[in-house]
């Protein structure tokens, strides 16, 4: 079976299913694992994603409302690549094409049957999703034969097996942080304006025995002003942007000094403001969740998995000073 995925959490599925050698083709946004990105891209922003948040924010909202794509689709490069099964999803049309710019940019040349959306806005959802990939492959369960790994890929578990590693990996966390004490923490997932982060964030800053302040786990995020957040005064702060990585990240953080009122936030003058990257690991619903709900602990209890991903994947915003 041969598979486009337009969505970074399903190329990770697929490839942690070990099936990552049926992949023809990817989004702009698949990087993980990284042999991924020799695969053609089958999509691109339909506007200059470099500005500044705010003008991403602004252009978005202007684009929703008069109905122009956010997405560019290859409609030649897919029909070209025949895909058997296209993989996108359905939970927001700002995150990742959906199957509706998919019918009509495709102008219905791709059957319905082939499209496979996943809806991930909790924890459930992800490990559903991560099931309904393993079913729409026919990926064998143990004690059938398998197909080989891709390069790069540890040999393939089932979906079952896989959703049960990933569980135990974020019950390791539970454990681990459990006896601690339990902080106060907004995470953001957008800057200008602030968006503090829900869906299924909520549940990971749970599980590393934290108390989430802004955000409700299972629902969409919504924009915010300042005052919430200085009335909330939580002891941690993570900044970790939509489709942003580190540097990316980092490049706007004068945005959050700018606002009266920042430095007198607790968690500015005790040195608890951690910048991350949102887009592999607190915005993506696929195989990086368990190692998200890692960093947070960290950045929480200081408690370290297997090794510190401090400056590799998050930094202290004193640490830029």
């Amino acid at each position: 079976m041969r598979v486009v995925s337009l969505l970074a959490s399903g190329t990770e599925i697929v490839c942690a299913l070990g099936l990552g050698a049926r992949l023809v083709g990817r989004s702009h946004e698949c990087d993980n694992p990284s042999w991924v990105t020799s695969l053609p891209p089958c999509s691109e922003p339909a506007f200059d994603v470099s500005v500044s948040s705010r003008e991403i924010d602004a252009e978005v909202n202007r684009r929703i409302r008069s109905g122009e794509p956010l997405y560019r689709l290859h409609t030649d490069l897919i029909r070209e690549l025949a895909p058997d099964l296209i993989i996108t999803q359905a939970h927001c049309e700002v995150c990742a094409v959906t199957p509706a710019a998919l019918e009509g940019t495709m102008r219905c040349e791709t059957p319905a049957a082939s499209v496979l959306a996943l809806t991930a806005g909790s924890l459930t959802g992800v490990f559903d999703g991560i099931m309904r990939i393993a079913e729409a492959l026919d990926k064998a369960p143990r004690g059938r034969r398998a197909s080989p790994p891709a390069k790069g890929t540890a040999p393939c578990p089932d979906g079952r097996a896989l959703v049960r590693r990933e569980k135990h990996r974020l019950d390791v966390v539970r454990k681990a942080t459990a006896q601690m004490g339990r902080p106060s923490v907004v995470m953001l997932e957008w800057m200008e304006p602030l968006f503090p982060m829900a869906n299924w964030g909520p549940e990971l800053v749970e599980i590393a025995n934290g108390e989430l302040s802004l955000g409700k786990k299972g629902q969409h995020s919504s924009a915010i002003p300042f005052d919430r957040l200085r009335e909330a005064d939580p002891e941690f702060i993570i900044v970790a942007p939509c489709g942003f990585s580190l540097d990316r990240t980092l490049k706007e953080r004068r945005v959050l000094e700018r606002h009266p009122g920042w430095k007198s936030l607790k968690a500015v003058q005790n040195g608890h403001v951690a910048f991350a990257d949102g887009n592999r690991f607190f915005n993506r619903s696929g195989m990086t969740v368990s190692q998200t709900a890692e960093i947070i602990a960290e950045i929480l209890h200081g408690t370290i998995f297997e090794a510190s991903t401090r400056d590799a994947h998050w930094c202290w915003a004193g640490d830029l000073q």
